[in-house]
């Protein structure tokens, strides 16, 4: 098999640039921020965090492996598409965005947020079926076999899981501004359908490898998804449950209290 990498050096490069332009525009509006408000520490560690795990699921050696090795593969697909997500998503970018930039392109970022597409694609039910119905396509069709030798598939492909997962993650527990909250119920329910459909695509894989993958490396990579990924998942829902938690107490807090008989 012809190595994808080897004659996409150039598109490495310009990942790895905008990787860096990700780090330096958000640690640019933290510097900005800081001389308003103070910005959380944990928050510019986790962006970093991020941007590191979804540059190593298209570049490096992780990356390299993940052409031919099913295994390394479901790593990056892990690391791209739930792990970077999450450490993002908790990043909270559009917050510091939005207190950092000047009144006019704020409001424009405002807008752009209110609008009905921005409210149609945020919906958890849209980031549901973009990211849990865009694995389900990769694996069951054509689709995994061309990102195997078309470099340029093989970034649509993680591109698509970086922006599905971050959607469905701020859909469910993000803290950005967010121009569609739903209910609680609601999210819980997103949540576990797309637990669900990731653990069933698992065992689906496990018993029906993919064209090229051989059965011992289609069950461990099948593992690492149902495990790993039940993992981050879990971390979701703790999340989650803190959230819910504290907005009941904040509530709770608002709520006058009885008269005393």
């Amino acid at each position: 098999m012809t190595h994808p990498h080897s004659a996409t050096a150039s598109l490495d490069g310009v990942i790895l640039a905008l990787a860096g332009l990700a780090v330096a525009l958000y640690l640019g509006g933290v510097l900005i921020s800081r001389g308003r408000r103070s910005w959380p520490v944990q928050r510019s560690v986790l962006w970093l965090a991020g941007t590191a795990a979804a540059t190593a699921s298209v570049v490096g050696p992780l990356a390299d492996a993940a052409h031919e090795d099913f295994v390394a593969h479901m790593a990056t697909h892990l690391l791209g598409g739930m792990i970077a997500p999450l450490l993002l998503v908790l990043a909270a970018p559009v917050t510091l965005a939005l207190r950092t930039l000047a009144i006019v392109p704020a409001r424009r970022v405002s807008r752009i947020l209110r609008s009905r597409p921005a409210r149609l694609i945020s919906h958890p039910v849209t980031a549901l079926l973009l990211s849990a119905g865009g694995l389900w396509l990769i694996y069951l069709t054509p689709v995994f076999a061309a990102m195997r030798t078309d470099p340029l598939m093989h970034l649509i492909v993680h591109a698509h899981l970086l922006a599905a997962g971050a959607l469905f993650t701020a859909a469910v527990i993000g803290i950005d501004p967010h121009p569609h909250r739903a209910g609680r119920p609601l999210l819980a329910a997103a949540i576990v359908a797309g637990s669900a459909s990731h653990s069933i695509l698992a065992k689906y894989l496990f018993a029906h490898p993919p064209v090229g993958v051989s059965a011992s490396a289609a069950a461990e990579g099948a593992q690492l998804m149902y495990y790993a990924g039940a993992t981050i998942e879990g971390v979701v829902i703790l999340i989650f449950c803190a959230q819910w938690y504290r907005a009941a107490g904040r509530r709770l807090a608002r709520t006058p209290s009885a008269v005393a008989v």
